[in-house]
């Protein structure tokens, strides 16, 4: 490893590895000694083991707090998904996995497809500081985001507002439309959240080394394998760049 990439990347000697614990496709548990266990730091241990340094797990509760911290030599990587918005101070790779966004609708609502949800009248309920999030404030023209902090305060203002739609990630949807009875998941996406690997943008050659890491861990079938290891339901390789 140059000097200059381990300056970028492990500036004290270990790699700090931006974890956004909210994601409960990427972190699924925890390990015996109590750090993130999941498909996103398995990616963060590898890319410390091709370092050869330790990895430090720095836990966030939201996408959008890892993302304040860009910059702020909190983290040295974080994985998060990849959004306009958050690429001001972060530098991406391209996605290493996919997960696709959709509604969670009444019954009997006249919202049958994705894309008729955005019209007047309707109000979708949202994390707004989640990546799908932050796609809807970009794309909604119509509709009525209702923003929120937290998944679960999205999901309980559609419940209790009987607000018209709630977006979400789809695995998510999945358990929602259980436990609350009378509603039902749109076919289709409305996107597809992109999960990365970033850094500071001035690392430009940690930035380099970690593009080259994702094509190459897609391509090796290792993020596949992450995903059959912890038996993640509704998560994609992505495709190469």
């Amino acid at each position: 490893m140059s000097s200059e990439l381990l300056a970028e990347l492990a500036p004290t000697g270990v790699l700090r590895a931006g974890i956004n614990l909210s994601n409960i496709l990427l972190v699924t548990g925890r390990s015996q000694a109590g750090d993130p266990d999941g498909v996103s730091p398995d990616m963060a241990s590898e890319v410390a083991r091709r370092l050869n340094v330790p990895v430090k797990f720095v836990p966030f509760q939201t996408p959008g707090e890892l993302a304040d911290a860009a910059g702020t030599g909190a983290w040295d990587i974080g994985l998060i998904g990849a959004e306009p918005q958050r690429a001001a101070s972060i530098a991406f790779t391209a996605a290493y996995c996919e997960i696709e966004a959709s509604y969670l609708v009444w019954t009997g609502s006249p919202l049958s497809s994705t894309a008729e949800v955005d019209a007047a009248g309707v109000r979708i309920a949202t994390a707004g500081r989640a990546a799908y999030g932050l796609w809807l404030e970009r794309n909604i023209k119509h509709a009525t985001l209702v923003r929120t902090d937290t998944v679960a305060a999205a999901a309980d203002r559609f419940r209790h507002e009987k607000l018209e739609a709630m977006a979400g990630l789809r695995p998510r949807l999945l358990t929602d439309v259980q436990e609350i009875p009378g509603t039902h998941i749109l076919d289709g996406k409305f996107m597809s959240v992109q999960q990365a690997i970033g850094t500071a943008k001035k690392n430009t050659a940690g930035a380099a080394f970690l593009r080259g890491f994702v094509e190459e861990a897609k391509a090796s079938g290792l993020v596949a394998r992450l995903i059959e290891k912890h038996k993640v339901r509704g998560l994609a390789v992505a495709p190469a760049a």
